[in-house]
């Protein structure tokens, strides 16, 4: 982005380059235990990877947390076993490999007790024994527990693949960085490979600098292990054996958008814009980043519960889910929405599976039928090649 984000950058690379190995305990935000972590995430053997996007529960106290902006038909008995009712739906309706919960989780303020609004919240997922991951949003500690201590109270849940914090990364901004790696079938070719990388990050909360008003950022340290991660894993998809021609495809989660998503109008994006894109009011330079990695292929955001749409920008996919809970605000008559991604392998010649095809969603609303709304192709490894070549010839303008 601009100069001044790339020297910031630079900065903080010198800074870790030159850190100790053997940090001071009070510089080390150290892992907390953990259960041990459900099975390596895989395609199925149908070729496919199915991910469930749920952003913005704001759960509270189950029952006692009333709904906000439904119908006057709706109002009667509506609380936050609405979501949880939603969730249930959902996963029986698609059966999704995993799960994402994009941050506001719980709405800490209405909570009681946080821990116990965390259970509750994730309670489904848990049930169903899917595999899951969730990130933080920027009212997930205003309860009883820290950001620090609501992350720490995730990674111990069941079934949960989320991760504190990079065991790599002696020191990185925020709580609930981390990557997910998942393999080619079970038998295949790349069954030992990493064919889609998902990768984590904690986008803050509010700005912690006086002079800069408004939500949190992606910070240079998050930036750098992002950049390390990426190179990482395109090497290992690029090297014996089995080496790939290109790195495998990338999405990228968090909660609060990218200055980058009021890029869009409706004439260039699927879904609807109904607020204004409540980003950072600083660019911190994370959409260059990933633009510059080349792996990344989608984003998925929440935060702004009124917008749902996905837009191209110089090849990356930029997508809100939509709210997803009753007790955060919405809009009266505009149903609850979830975000499902497909991604999809390729046949080999040998009628065996390769790397991934493609990358599909669509939404479903929380109505009588969980109608599935705006499907579209994210990204196609026939077509990216063509879309790329496109950008650069209309690059000069």
């Amino acid at each position: 982005m601009a100069p001044a984000s790339s020297v910031v950058v630079a900065l903080a690379l010198v800074l870790l380059c030159f850190a100790p190995i053997n940090i001071s305990a009070a510089g080390v935000r150290r892992q907390p235990p953990r259960q041990q972590l459900p099975q390596k995430l895989r395609f199925g053997r149908n070729g496919e990877f199915k991910i469930l996007q749920v952003a913005d529960m704001h759960f509270a106290d189950g029952k006692k947390t009333p709904c906000l902006d439904v119908l006057p038909s709706q109002v009667h008995g509506c609380s936050d076993l609405n979501t949880s009712a939603f969730i249930r739906r959902m996963i029986e309706a698609e059966k999704p490999n995993f799960i994402v919960f994009t941050g506001d989780n719980i709405f800490g303020f209405d909570a009681t007790d946080s821990a116990k609004s965390m259970d509750a919240a994730f309670a489904p997922a848990i049930a169903a024994g899917i595999p899951w991951a969730a990130v933080l949003g920027n009212h997930d500690q205003e309860g009883t527990l820290s950001r620090e201590g609501v992350m720490k109270h995730i990674v111990g849940l069941k079934h949960t693949l989320s991760q504190f914090n990079p065991s790599e990364a002696h020191i990185i901004d925020g709580f609930g960085n981390y990557n997910l790696e998942v393999d080619g079938v079970e038998g295949s070719g790349l069954a030992n490979k990493s064919v889609l990388n998902l990768y984590f990050l904690d986008s803050g909360d509010y700005s912690t600098v006086p002079a800069i008003p408004g939500y949190g950022w992606i910070k240079p340290s998050q930036q750098l292990w992002f950049q390390h991660t990426s190179a990482k894993l395109r090497k290992a998809y690029m090297s014996p054996p089995q080496a790939q021609k290109s790195s495998a495809p990338g999405l990228v989660y968090f909660h609060i958008p990218l200055p980058e998503f009021a890029s869009f109008d409706a004439s260039n994006f699927t879904g609807v814009r109904q607020e204004g894109i409540s980003s950072a009011t600083v660019n911190s330079g994370f959409f260059t980043t990933m633009v510059e990695a080349g792996d990344v292929k989608a984003v998925f955001t929440g935060h702004d519960h009124l917008n749902d749409f996905c837009g191209q920008l110089t090849g990356i996919q930029l997508c809100y889910a939509g709210g997803f809970g009753y007790h955060a605000y919405g809009k009266a008559g505009w149903s609850r929405r979830a975000r499902v991604v497909v991604a999809s392998l390729e046949k080999t010649e040998k009628g065996g599976w390769g790397a991934v095809k493609s990358i599909k969603t669509w939404k479903r609303l929380d109505d009588k039928h969980l109608t599935a709304i705006d499907g579209q192709v994210l990204w196609s490894k026939n077509s990216a090649g063509t879309r790329r070549k496109k950008h650069i010839i209309g690059g000069g303008a």
